[in-house]
């Protein structure tokens, strides 16, 4: 006769609660990484390496047609430092992305960029990974 104690300890590992907790993880990240994104037009950036920071800032974006958007919101050629003054200048650290499109001349990105540096503003040009 086989006589077993009651309190006989299971040696086998239930990972069933760890994969429960990895998926809801995982739904986690994923719903929360879609909301971050940078408050800005659809348009087709430039490749290069290095990664654009999101963080808490203006985008000045440059369409091919040379159309001019801050935050998505048109704005003449003309009248871009001081619609980027106002709206920065309750800012600590004033930043700006710089979304030129593919095909963009140079000089309007060097405008945005020479309006950043008289005022003293923090300039991140965003590229499209390659």
């Amino acid at each position: 006769m086989e006589i077993r104690g009651r309190n006989k300890i299971n040696p086998n590992f239930n990972m069933s609660s760890m994969t429960d907790i990895v998926f809801l993880l995982l739904i986690f990240f994923m719903l929360t990484s879609t909301l971050v994104t940078v408050n800005a037009l659809d348009i087709l950036l430039p490749k290069a390496q290095g990664k654009t920071e999101n963080k808490k800032s203006t985008a000045v974006s440059i369409t091919r047609k040379l159309d001019f958007y801050v935050d998505r919101e048109k704005v003449g050629e003309g009248e871009i430092e001081r619609y980027l003054l106002n709206t920065l200048k309750d800012s600590e650290d004033p930043t700006i992305v710089l979304r030129a499109e593919e095909g963009v001349p140079i000089e309007k990105a060097v405008k945005v960029l020479d309006i950043a540096n008289r005022n003293k503003i923090k300039v991140v040009l965003a590229v499209r990974p390659k």
